[in-house]
């Protein structure tokens, strides 16, 4: 009985001591949390006059290209040290000679042919006063226009023209021998040399000009109504050569007028004077030829207007904004125009101070938040 009872005995005892310990734990107190508090980026509504600018892209081109051709045949015999890929010329310039030996023998030639007519011409002049002496003494019978000698006379004129008109051809063929610059420019492309035989045709070289260069900019239909054409806006053009950003200003002188059936742009063509700095250093650095550029086309002036970041506008044109007690309220908003960067809100903000600029996942209206202080630097 006693193996049997002591096992009883223990357990009671255990059981006994763990209830009494169980008895003696406190109840555990309830409390309820606080809800929490999103920390955001805000930004104060600032309204402020805008000008409506225009972000486009384009490549700079010449305002005027040529390609060189000879008028004439031979070999060249002589190059100007600047007849380069990338030589400067000046207007007038001689840039290449062809061999003018052949052509001032011809020069020659016809300079005889001259006196030969004119000699012609003075001696059917006086057969013709000769004939009309002996004619006028026999009144009687009535003088042909071939005894007066006129047909002979007109054609001695007429031959000393066509002497006349060969040898300014001469003379012309003689000037084309000296391939003189059209303009102040640039050679783009040498495609002769000396020693090298030339026919009328050939190309000698690409050129074009320095005075100004133009961007084509494309201009979608949305964007023009924010530009006023007309008056020749002012455009601001940038490109980043090597570790800095070049700039360079001119203004629209022409559209193209009429839009592109493919992009459905119309084409503005800005104007850059002297690119390459050759009247003035206009320019911290020249604005070379296929120079990929973005340009910046001043637009209308508006008043009035709120700038956000585009990435604060949400669905059905609403932003989230914070109140009084520093909770989430969205408001619907009035978008004048939006960029890539940026849109323009023109009404829709009264009476508000912040703007939420974190993007939150599924915020509710009233969401209590705090917000970093730009002002004071606090919370």
């Amino acid at each position: 009985m006693k193996k049997l009872l002591l096992p009883v005995v223990i357990l009671s005892v255990c059981l006994s001591v763990a209830i009494w310990m169980a008895l003696q734990t406190p109840d555990p107190s309830v409390r309820n949390p606080d809800p929490p508090v999103l920390l955001v980026d805000v930004v104060a509504v600032e309204r402020r006059n805008v000008n409506l600018s225009v972000q486009v892209n384009g490549t700079v081109s010449p305002r005027t290209q040529t390609t060189l051709v000879s008028e004439v045949s031979g070999q060249i015999i002589e190059v100007a040290e600047n007849f380069e890929s990338g030589g400067f010329f000046e207007q007038g310039d001689v840039l290449l000679r062809i061999d003018d030996r052949n052509y001032k023998a011809e020069l020659k030639r016809a300079e005889s042919a001259i006196a030969a007519a004119r000699t012609k011409v003075t001696q059917e002049q006086g057969q013709a006063d000769y004939a009309r002496r002996t004619e006028a003494m026999r009144p009687d019978q009535a003088a042909t226009d071939l005894a007066l000698r006129k047909p002979q006379l007109a054609e001695a004129k007429a031959n000393l023209e066509f002497a006349i008109a060969d040898l300014e051809k001469r003379q012309g063929d003689l000037d084309r021998t000296v391939i003189r610059a059209p303009y102040n420019g640039m050679i783009k492309a040498k495609l002769s040399d000396v020693g090298q035989f030339v026919s009328g045709g050939t190309m000698l070289a690409e050129v074009f000009a320095v005075d100004a260069v133009e961007v084509r900019l494309p201009l979608p239909d949305r964007e023009l109504p924010y530009i006023d054409l007309e008056s020749s806006p002012r455009v601001e053009l940038s490109a980043e050569l090597g570790d800095e950003v070049q700039t360079w200003y001119g203004e629209i002188v022409r559209t193209e007028g009429v839009f592109d059936a493919k992009s459905r742009v119309l084409y503005a063509v800005a104007r850059i004077e002297d690119p390459y700095n050759r009247r003035s250093q206009s320019w911290p650095y020249p604005l070379r030829v296929g120079t990929f550029v973005e340009a910046s086309i001043a637009g209308r002036d508006v008043d009035n207007i709120v700038v956000l970041p585009r990435n604060v506008l949400r669905a059905d044109n609403r932003v989230w904004t914070v109140g009084g007690n520093n909770e989430l309220l969205p408001r619907q908003v009035s978008v004048l125009r939006a960029d890539e960067d940026r849109i323009y809100i023109d009404s829709g903000l009264e009476g508000v101070a912040l703007v939420c600029l974190t993007t939150l996942e599924n915020p509710l209206p009233g969401t209590v938040v705090r917000f970093s202080n730009q002002d004071d630097g606090g919370d």
